[in-house]
């Protein structure tokens, strides 16, 4: 924080007063405004080095992380190093959304040792840490008790600074799919009455619920009823990719991971740990994803930790195909096709497609294959491929699919590519008719 300086350090002259702290992370008021500045500055009366007097810090403004899934097959020391960091950046209170333990069982001596550790981490936090459930942290009735003994109610809400705060429980009928059971939207339309007019309104939840046919019988239409004309922001997680959506005028915000299972291929496939980052400025957001690699303390180096990865203690004897390098090119009437999602189907001994892998194209039209890991190449055999575009906007808000439905599904693609031992090239020549 910046320091106050006496008017004997500085001396006999001109003094202009700069009245605020120099913080990154939050706004700190020292003294009494006016008659016990925080930073005096000599100031000339022709030119200064500087660009303005008007400090960024107005006490109502405020910052809070969002971090997002650790599991679902989480990898070692991501999660737990991910608490020092957002140490180092020191915001009012840390959100989540959801898939915090591994769950998917019923032992309660398994389900307690995943809490104990994960509270480990949380408690190392200098600041608040809210919880939202997951399908991995309720994934059945022992789960939700067992959640519910040690953070009570799976959805909130609570008010800080005239901002309202919503955590939602997606998870409302564990191992009954996904659903917001008609109970928690009539507590959030009540608390939406009774906070009519916030300056905004933030919703936290683990799956994207607008996604596909479910949004208008899975409640998440009924919760944004609730909201009426208000402004909101939405956070969720789940996919382990990052996503902008646009609703009605409102920004959703589909986070990528914070330790989860991730092939990391970067920035252009979403695929990344994070934390989202958000200033609430004035009466609106400021929203900045913050990769956890680009923050490392003074020393530089990553702090350490026993966090162990999903599966390291209990070693699979699967073996996994060897992969072969599959490179590839994607153009539309002959000219290439930036966005399009490529999907290989392998073909089985009995004809079926299953499981293979993927890539994207970038500007050029070109791609790389992963299966298992990034860039990791296809196992040797027969595909069948399925493409689908759907090009970004300047916001990162992906577009409607702009391909002939031919391309979409395996079955009805025309696309065949053999992956044999060695480097594979391959090109995809596509119709818009």
């Amino acid at each position: 924080m910046g320091g106050s300086f006496s008017k004997a350090a500085l001396g006999i002259g001109a003094l202009a007063i700069l009245g605020g702290a120099l913080g990154v992370s939050r706004a700190f008021v020292a003294g009494n405004g006016a008659d016990k500045p925080e930073i005096i500055v000599e100031a000339s009366d022709g030119p200064n080095p500087w660009t303005s007097l008007q400090a960024n810090n107005n006490p109502a403004d405020f910052r809070f992380a969002v971090i997002s899934d650790r599991t679902g097959g989480h990898r070692e020391k991501v999660f737990s190093q991910a608490v020092d960091r957002i140490n180092l950046l020191q915001p009012e209170f840390v959100m989540s959304v959801g898939d915090l333990i591994e769950g998917y069982t019923t032992k309660p001596e398994v389900i307690a040792q995943q809490w104990d550790e994960f509270v480990g981490y949380v408690k190392r936090l200098q600041m608040p840490f809210f919880y939202v459930p997951g399908n991995h942290d309720i994934t059945n009735q022992e789960m939700l008790k067992a959640y519910q003994a040690r953070f009570g109610r799976p959805h909130y809400h609570f008010v800080y600074r005239d901002t309202l705060f919503l955590s939602v429980n997606s998870e409302d009928t564990p191992g009954k799919g996904t659903k917001i059971t008609p109970e928690q939207v009539a507590y959030f339309k009540g608390v939406a009455a009774a906070n009519p007019s916030p300056r905004w309104t933030f919703i936290f939840l683990h799956k994207p619920m607008w996604v596909g046919k479910d949004a208008e019988t899975n409640g998440w239409t009924d919760i944004e009823k609730a909201m009426g004309d208000r402004p909101f922001t939405v956070f969720c997680g789940h996919e382990h990719v990052y996503e902008k959506y646009v609703r009605n005028g409102r920004n959703y915000y589909q986070l990528a991971t914070t330790g989860g299972g991730s092939r990391l291929r970067g920035i252009q496939y979403g695929e990344f740990d994070q934390i989202a980052w958000v200033t609430m400025k004035g009466k609106r957001p400021i929203i900045g994803n913050i990769a956890l690699d680009g923050v490392l303390p003074e020393n530089l180096r990553h702090p350490d930790s026993d966090e162990k990865a999903y599966g390291s203690e209990t070693p699979t004897t699967r073996v996994r195909p060897k992969t072969y390098p599959v490179m590839g090119a994607v153009t539309l009437d002959g000219k290439p096709l930036e966005y399009a999602a490529v999907v290989f189907h392998k073909v089985s001994a009995d004809g079926k497609a299953g499981p293979g892998g993927d890539g994207i194209t970038d500007a050029e039209g070109r791609f790389e294959a992963s299966s298992f890991g990034k860039f990791d190449g296809l196992p040797a055999g027969q595909y069948q491929v399925s493409v689908s575009c759907r090009p970004l906007d300047k916001d990162r808000v992906r577009g409607d699919n702009i391909l002939p439905a031919r391309y979409l599904k395996s079955a009805t693609s025309e696309l065949r590519v053999e992956v044999k031992e060695g480097a594979n090239s391959v090109s995809l020549e596509l119709k818009a008719r």
